[in-house]
This record gives structure tokens, sequence and C-alpha cells, in this order.
């Protein structure tokens, strides 16, 4: 399973600030779009990534304010980022490592979408659902002159 099977069934919708930004309105804009990441994009290009993790940090390292920050210094301005063709397991494997919750989608330097750990979370358990589901009916549906008992084991 790779990134662009996620994509296709998250859809396309992205939300994206501009690094000369307050940090005060990419927080707002996170908190009326109920989303915990947003793309920092500048002259068309991707330039950092800004989550819920760096907006609590500069609050508490400002003394509970976002007083006159902007986006630009306290962004991560070298998100991990993957392809659409990148495999889910690979992207997992990523995400674990850096502790990376939401991670661009970058078809070379466009950008295709994000992914969240949620994504790829709920993506592993339907394909384990599934797969789970299609064992119980093959199990349900064994041919009666063939029991799983009467299989001899290999030599």
């Amino acid at each position: 399973m790779k990134v662009t099977d996620i994509l296709r069934v998250k859809g396309n919708t992205l939300y994206t600030v501009s690094p000369s930004q307050t940090l005060a309105h990419a927080a707002t804009t996170m908190s009326e779009l109920d989303i915990g990441s947003l793309v920092v994009m500048e002259h068309g290009d991707l330039v950092g990534m800004l989550t819920f993790r760096e907006v609590i940090n500069a609050v508490v390292a400002n003394g509970g304010s976002f007083g006159d920050r902007h986006v630009r210094s306290v962004m991560d301005d070298a998100p991990l980022t993957c392809t659409p063709a990148t495999e889910i397991d690979e992207v997992r494997r990523m995400m674990l490592q850096r502790h990376a919750r939401y991670m661009p989608v970058l078809d070379r330097r466009t950008l295709m979408g994000v992914i969240s750990f949620y994504d790829v979370a709920k993506t592993v358990v339907d394909a384990q659902d599934f797969e789970n589901r299609m064992l119980k009916a093959y199990i349900r549906d064994w041919p009666e002159d063939a029991s799983p008992a009467d299989a001899k084991p290999a030599a």
C-alpha cells in the first residue's frame, strides 16, 4: 500500500500559511478548522510545517502568549516529506523515527497533500480488518470434504 492510497480516500484539501503571518493568526486558523498542522508556503514552494507542537513550544517560551512572533520564527523549516509512491510501512518507520505527526506529500516540488499519523494508522487497521474478514470468510466456506484437521503437515 502506498501514500497515494491514503490521499485518494482522504481527499486533497490543503491548509497553508505564509511564513510572514503572525503565529496568533496561524493558531486561530488551526483552531477554527480543527486541524493540527499547516503547511508553510512561500512563492508556491513548501518552506516549512507548523504543527500544534511548535505553537505550544513558542507560547510556553514566550511566557504564555503569542507576542508578535511570526510563523517563520517557530516553524519546522526541514519537515519530513514523502512522495505519493512511498510505501506506507516506510512512512510509518519515518514518522516513528522522527516523532512526526504530520508529513507533507510532494510530487517533485508540487504539494499533493498532508498525511497524519492518524491517517497512516487508520489505513493499516482498515487493511488488517479487511484481511481478517477475508480469512474468516475463507475458513467459514471451507469445503465439506476437507477439514483443517484432516490436513497433513508438510514433511
